[in-house]
């Protein structure tokens, strides 16, 4: 006799994963075949959004440029420290050893004092704020243990500062890290872009910023710095001599630059010492607000945020370290938002 069997139901599960499933599918199809297809990026857009990442960068890198630069402060100013420390360790090392000497001498002469006997083993901050303590000690013991107290005390502050410090270095290396993260992402979204374009495109492309630099070049009198200076001609000269070095983020010479790094390694060739970024640079002189005002080496400070910076080339042209992917050059000044210049 043949067996009837009801058929067997499928599980609620599999029947919400099929179910699901087959909506994604058609959710799928549908975009499939409402999606326009991509549009690529002619050479002009995709150089503004370039310029725009690498001006972006170079805010990152100014700021990554002002971390490096406390850390480097930070370090030394610890480094100090730690030595007054250990020197003055050694001081009340020195001190409780010359008391301990009283201590003995008395023991000879007699026993010890039971003050000195009890301070020996103990703070003397105690002691010092009670009279009766005092009364019974020597002109020469109390002056000991003064001393003592006063370095305590200053090693204390020492100790704390440099505990403070430690802190503010920490800090600064995680804010460090996270610049440098910044900048290696816009740089990498830069050449993602460039890499959209076929070779034709780029060879245009630098040929077009080959062209600009030469035109700017052109206009530049190099014997014209007669109005400069003497430590402000010394430093447009060594700017000078490294046009063709290469743009690297946080690099300040001698073979390679980021816009601050040329400015403060051309002056530092003068024997000027300038701040290390172009927000402290600055503040670093005089501000010249017309640009016909401006002197050949004059720092020429741009944009809002003022993270660009060059050297005055005269002729409306400045000398400065561009972005990443470029060259040390002349470039007309009339190419960036100019704020003021500086006269060092």
């Amino acid at each position: 006799m043949a067996s009837h069997r009801r058929p067997k139901q499928p599980s609620r599960a599999r029947v919400t994963v099929l179910t699901t499933a087959a909506a994604a599918a058609v959710v799928l199809s549908a975009n499939a075949a409402n999606a326009a297809p991509s549009e690529k990026l002619t050479k002009d857009e995709v150089k503004a959004k370039v310029d725009k990442l690498y001006e972006e960068a170079e805010q990152a890198t100014e700021k990554l440029d002002g971390a490096k630069d406390k850390q480097q402060k930070l370090q030394k100013e610890i480094s100090t420290i730690q030595d007054n420390v250990a020197r003055g360790q050694e001081d009340l090392n020195k001190l409780r050893d010359g008391l301990g000497s009283l201590a003995t001498a008395q023991y000879r002469s007699g026993g010890i004092d039971p003050s000195v006997q009890l301070f020996l083993s103990s703070d003397p901050d105690d002691y010092l704020d009670k009279a009766s303590t005092l009364d019974q000690l020597s002109s020469q013991q109390v002056e000991a243990l003064k001393k003592i107290q006063d370095k305590q005390r200053e090693l204390a502050q020492e100790r704390a500062e440099a505990s403070d410090k430690l802190k503010d270095l920490s800090a600064t290396r995680t804010e460090l890290a996270k610049q440098k993260s910044a900048v290696q992402a816009k740089l990498a979204d830069a050449q993602k872009l460039l890499n959209t374009l076929t070779a034709k495109e780029k060879a245009a492309l630098d040929a077009e910023q080959a062209q600009a630099a030469s035109r700017a070049s052109s206009r530049v009198d190099l014997g014209n710095t007669g109005s400069a200076s003497s430590r402000a001609a010394a430093a447009f000269a060594a700017a000078q001599s490294k046009i063709g070095s290469p743009y690297v983020y946080g690099a300040s010479g001698p073979s390679s630059f980021d816009c601050s790094g040329l400015t403060s390694w051309a002056y530092a060739q003068a024997g000027v010492t300038i701040p290390r970024t172009s927000e402290a640079q600055a503040n670093a002189g005089t501000r010249i607000y017309s640009e016909s005002d401006l002197k050949v080496g004059d720092l020429v400070i741009f944009y809002g945020d003022y993270h660009h910076v060059g050297l005055y080339a005269g002729n409306g042209q400045v000398l400065h370290a561009p972005h990443t992917g470029a060259v040390v050059r002349y470039e007309s000044i009339s190419d960036m938002t100019f704020e003021f210049g500086v006269r060092i």
